[in-house]
């Protein structure tokens, strides 16, 4: 991977923080695997399993699986992990589908359908043998409003302008509501060129759920994989984020990592608190502190608070659930997904993250996710 791209100290601020509401879940099992498995174990314990996991799914969790992948393969060289990154939407429609092992999704399951068709989590179940899918958070990817404007090293810009961009009523960037954000600093007159995400995408969906809690009414359209806004489609996080990087004016959202690989300005967060927060590993965990739980038992979804007012707390960010079945694969299969997951959420899984510019799963929501894995069967 490129540089060393985030600062440990903020991943162990991360890591650190007080119980999160999820705790409300109750009791769990013991978790099982918290270290890297030892030569020739899985991190259960019991002997590497060997085959082939094939998964799809989140473009935005795209490095930091890959990272993973190749650690686990370090100590269980017999099993071969493939994962494509087509976008959370593809990524469940191929698990449904019964095309892939395990899903990457940027949004957990819905459980109502809004077209009238057959919710997602019910297609899961289905494709689980009529048994309920989990959602696995396991990758906490910030979300940047990444820009390219020469001569401006600090952007600052809050819910209801940013909204008021990306969905084109505010189209140069010296519109007085940029303006007023940031004082002092010399604002081209140029037009905003916005690329957003083409393919069904869960950081669309999250950046939409942003747009429309901090917008202030400003967001007309509803949170949504697909975009509804204005600007240029481009496919996948790596699409918008070099989309940016060749255009000047221009503006996107994407994860955090890919704004940084293509070295691409990070806009501060006016989340009303009184000063504007840059996109740090500790801000985002401050974000995600006020996360709710929204499933039950070893189903872990989370519902964010993308309207916070928290000092000091980035209010855009995502987290990428694996989506798996709790039972109902065939036996081999089941041994090779609970093995991969484990390693995923232990201790070494994700600490393989901090460098990518990810921030781990706090301890409180770590052993969780670690337990429910450990209940598939």
């Amino acid at each position: 991977m490129s540089v060393n791209r985030l600062l440990r100290v903020g991943s162990v601020a991360v890591a650190s923080l007080g119980v999160l509401a999820l705790s409300a879940c109750g009791s769990d099992p013991e978790p099982s695997g918290s270290s890297s498995p030892s030569t020739g174990s899985s991190s259960t314990g019991a002997e590497c399993p060997q085959g082939t996991l094939n998964a799809e799914g989140s473009s935005a969790q795209k490095n930091a699986i890959e990272e993973v992948i190749s650690k686990y393969n370090e100590t269980c060289d017999k099993v071969t992990v493939n994962y494509n990154a087509t976008g959370s939407g593809a990524g469940i429609k191929q698990f449904n589908a019964s095309q892939v092992d395990f899903a990457g999704s940027d949004s957990a399951l819905k459980t109502e359908s809004k077209d009238g068709g057959e919710p997602e989590a019910a297609q899961a179940a289905k494709r689980c043998a009529n048994n309920p899918a989990l959602n696995l958070p396991m990758v906490i990817g910030p979300v940047a409003i990444a820009y390219n404007l020469d001569g401006v090293q600090k952007l600052v810009l809050d819910g209801a302008t940013a909204a008021k961009i990306f969905q084109g009523d505010i189209k140069t960037w010296n519109d007085p509501a940029i303006a007023k954000l940031n004082a002092g600093v010399t604002l081209p007159s140029a037009p905003i060129s916005v690329f957003f995400r083409s393919d069904e995408s869960g950081t669309t969906e999250n950046f939409t759920k942003y747009l429309k809690a901090a917008g202030g009414g400003a967001w007309k359209g509803e949170p949504a994989k697909k975009w509804t806004g204005t600007g240029a489609g481009k496919e996948k996080s790596a699409g918008v984020a070099e989309g940016v990087k060749s255009t000047k004016n221009a503006i996107t959202y994407v994860e955090w990592s890919y704004a940084v690989d293509n070295k691409l300005g990070v806009a501060q967060i006016d989340n009303g608190s009184g000063t504007p927060v840059e996109l740090t590993a500790e801000s985002a965990g401050k974000a995600l502190a006020a996360a709710k739980p929204a499933g039950t038992g070893s189903d872990l979804a989370l519902k964010l608070d993308y309207a916070t007012k928290e000092a000091g707390a980035y209010p855009i960010i995502l987290v990428t659930y694996e989506i798996a079945c709790s039972k109902g694969l065939p036996a081999e299969k089941t041994a090779l997904v609970k093995s991969f997951l484990t390693y995923f959420a232990g201790k070494d899984g994700q600490g393989a993250l901090t460098e990518l510019n990810y921030a781990p799963l706090p301890e409180e929501i770590r052993t969780k996710v670690d337990a429910a894995i450990q209940t598939i069967s």
